[in-house]
């Protein structure tokens, strides 16, 4: 036992890259499957080729983000004092955020190949049975799943083994601490950066080929969305990969690190009780910073184990059955095995500013994330899933129109808020209530340790769904798009909860991080009462509007383009639908590739240069308040108005498209039946258009973009501390007629700068800067 104890550090990293040698071992296993006829493997092809043509598209223009973003940190670094309040940084987290951006990156092309591969192999599996189509999907969304916690593990607990030893750290409260765990944020900060760009750039990708393939090849020429004579089928298969698959990744391995980072940096502040001089937990107080990234390691091993409970007999099983007992699996084995962890590592008293708790309070408050998870998961299922009320509800209005159809899903989306928020302030205001702040935070490590089963249930989605069109594509028996249809009805509920998790998620670590921003910052509380914070708080709120306006109108600016395209290809080469002429699929792979790289730039700068206008922008403008009380009404704001539009939107796009999908087995609308191509079905195919960029580009962004922000506001929190000299103070100091030492100005201003602080009055403020002269 005192041997793990001395050599805990260095478990992380090994969990971590068991992860990573178990996904390689399943992702050789999904290649060797058969990949079925040399037409399935032609199309499977050009899915594959569009896929990487556009992430190397995306990396090309990323690469010069990273590299001017990491100048920018890098000379940030050696910023020592900043208005004689000393800084703990270094240049360092330059590297620590390329290698962070990588990371993120590969965690996308990961997920990418995986996705690509086992998705045509899917379908020759599904040409034997439903059991060995599941095995070869599911197989192939844990090789992603896997590798996303791998590597997130792995690159966090070795960057942090190397910055204890490059900053000589010996105490987790000390100034050496401060330093690693500041450059440590940029690991966070390269990670959140990359998926918001990725979840974005590849939202609207998707969408932009899905809506045209919509709206001309089912609507207009009355064939499948499938079928291979849709000019744009190939672009809207390779938009599942970037998107779906690359995005999701990129946005769960970030969500991943942020949650870990924001408990570690809260973590060392708490104070851990000494005996003679010496921690009591053995781990010589550094056991609230080990915490998270030890149960997220075993959150791995846990997650490995719930997929072998992933498994079906016969054509009659149920699919969601099999996916809910291997995810129930992970997280039992993560609670139980977080008691022993915790009682093992923590002491038994622990104070973190003020709050003073247990070591089984933050077992309690894990146990709280886990219970948040997994209520956000079954109540985004009841909301989006066929067969389910809210789904039916929409169903019933497709039979009168298509407006009707869209006041029903816009009515359930802001209805399946409700019990999500209230479980998210339950959450909230337990896991405090057991641990303080400290218990916010850990409660969504303990949320988030599962990652890889989440992602392994998600991943699987999106392949069964290119299974399916692959199938169509290929005109394979009937029996063959049965299973892959059986796989795909699943897998998009299963895409919704992914997407409720995410949010659930992303709420409690923004939450997190935000306290580590006040503690960083200096300030004391955000007090609402002050015009300009509540003013920051408005157009906090405002973001996520404007955000999802600018992702909706890209992809409908890019979905005319394809549109455009695809009526011309149908014009102008014949033969298409009689099958004599194969359709011009590059273009439309083109004109999303182009239209998603060029429409992610605003929405991106939006989340990384509002919180820096913000906090640099306003400091000094208003003397009694400071910028980082105002950007910290600004991410309140940000983060509520977020959670709920993401919320509303993934729950509405999700519920739209299972309506559209029920009608394929038919539906009874005041009793009669209705099938595919009838009128309700149209009308529910313009709901699922309306609702595309709803769940796949805007909604799942939001989380992003609360985490983002949250991070870029951490980042900058010592530049813009409260505790240095305030504006009055520069202005006297700099005054030629003051003949005063710096150091005789800081004595002499301390009453002003308590007057500040306290927020009295502009006359007792003046009062207080007349005494200067």
């Amino acid at each position: 036992m005192e041997f793990l104890q001395h050599n805990l550090i260095y478990l992380i990293p090994a969990l971590g890259m068991i992860g990573i040698i178990v996904m390689a071992f399943k992702s050789a296993w999904v290649n060797k499957q058969d990949a079925g006829d040399a037409n399935m493997k032609e199309l499977a092809g050009y899915i594959a080729d569009g896929a990487m043509a556009f992430l190397k598209a995306e990396w090309r223009v990323l690469s010069i983000f990273v590299i001017f973003t990491a100048a920018l940190l890098a000379y940030s670094g050696t910023i020592h004092e900043v208005n004689g309040v000393p800084l703990h940084s270094s240049w360092i987290i330059s590297i620590s955020f390329i290698i962070g951006a990588v990371f993120s990156a590969t965690a996308g092309y990961i997920g990418m190949k995986a996705a690509t591969k086992a998705n045509v192999r899917t379908t020759q599996a599904a040409r034997t049975s439903l059991a060995k189509a599941l095995k070869v999907s599911f197989t192939g969304g844990t090789v992603m799943g896997l590798g996303v916690a791998g590597l997130a593990v792995l690159g966090l607990g070795g960057l942090f083994i190397v910055f204890l030893h490059l900053f000589n750290v010996v105490a987790p409260n000390s100034v050496e601490m401060k330093t690693a765990i500041e450059v440590l944020t940029g690991f966070s900060l390269g990670a959140e950066s990359i998926a918001l760009f990725a979840r974005v750039g590849g939202g609207i990708y998707t969408k932009a080929a899905d809506v045209g393939a919509d709206l001309v090849g089912k609507v207009e020429a009355g064939i499948p969305e499938d079928d291979v004579r849709n000019p744009a089928t190939i672009a809207d298969n390779v938009g599942d990969n970037v998107g779906d698959v690359a995005g999701m990744g990129a946005d769960l391995f970030g969500s991943y690190v942020a949650t870990i980072l924001a408990t570690m940096v809260l973590g060392q502040e708490i104070v851990v009780e000494k005996l003679n001089g010496i921690a009591v937990d053995g781990l010589d107080g550094f056991s609230p910073v080990l915490l998270p990234m030890v149960i997220c390691g075993l959150g791995i091993i846990f997650s490995i184990v719930g997929t072998w409970f992933v498994r079906i007999k016969g054509e009659d099983s149920n699919v969601q059955t099999a996916l809910n007992l291997g995810n129930w699996s992970s997280i039992v084995l993560t609670a139980i095995a977080s008691y022993f962890i915790v009682t093992w590592m923590l002491p038994a008293q622990l104070e973190l500013r003020g709050v003073v708790f247990r070591s089984i309070d933050v077992f309690y408050a894990i146990i709280v994330g886990l219970v948040v998870g997994t209520l956000m998961s079954i109540i985004t299922e009841y909301y989006t899933a066929m067969g389910k009320g809210p789904v039916n509800s929409i169903i019933q209005q497709s039979g009168t129109g298509h407006a009707t159809n869209i006041i029903g899903g816009l009515s359930v989306g802001m209805k399946s808020t409700v019990a999500p928020i209230l479980v998210l302030a339950a959450g909230i205001i337990f896991s405090y209530a057991f641990a303080g702040l400290y218990g916010v935070a850990i409660a969504a490590a303990g949320m988030m340790a599962t990652t890889a089963m989440q992602l392994a249930i998600d991943a699987f989605g999106p392949i069964a769904d290119n299974a399916g069109g692959i199938a169509e594509m290929s005109q394979l028996p009937p029996e063959v798009r049965e299973r892959t249809d059986n796989l795909d009805a699943v897998g998009n509920t299963t895409a919704a909860t992914g997407k409720g998790f995410a949010i659930a998620s992303a709420a409690l670590t923004s939450l997190a991080l935000f306290a580590a921003f006040v503690g960083v910052a200096g300030i004391d509380a955000i007090d609402i009462y002050k015009a300009p914070v509540l003013a920051g708080l408005f157009v906090g709120a405002m973001i996520p509007f404007i955000f999802s306006a600018l992702c909706i109108a890209a992809v409908g600016k890019a979905a005319m383009d394809m549109v455009q395209e695809v009526r011309r290809q149908f014009r102008d080469i014949p033969g298409i639908m009689e099958y004599k002429a194969k359709p011009e699929y590059e273009k439309c792979v083109a004109i999303s590739t182009k239209a998603s790289i060029r429409e992610m730039m605003l929405p991106g700068a939006i989340a990384l240069l509002v919180p820096i206008i913000v906090g640099f922008g306003l400091k000094g403008v208003f003397p009694a308040v400071s910028s980082a009380e105002i950007l910290g009404g600004l991410l309140a704001g940000v983060t509520v108005s977020g959670v709920l539009m993401g919320i509303f939107q993934s729950n509405a796009g999700g519920a739209w498209d299972n309506a559209k999908k029920s009608f394929e087995k038919g539906v009874e609308i005041n009793g009669e039946m209705h099938y595919k191509k009838s009128e309700p079905h149209k009308a529910s195919v313009t709901g699922d258009t309306v609702g595309d960029p709803f769940k796949d580009t805007s909604g799942p962004s939001m989380n992003i973009l609360i985490k983002l922000m949250s991070i870029v506001s951490l980042v900058i929190a010592p530049y813009i501390a409260v505790g240095g000299l305030s504006p009055i103070q520069e202005v006297k100091t700099k005054t030629k007629n003051m003949q005063i030492s710096k150091t005789s100005a800081v004595e002499l201003a301390k009453p002003l700068q308590k007057v500040v602080k306290n927020g009295n009055t502009p006359n007792s403020t003046s009062a207080e800067a007349t005494k200067l002269n």
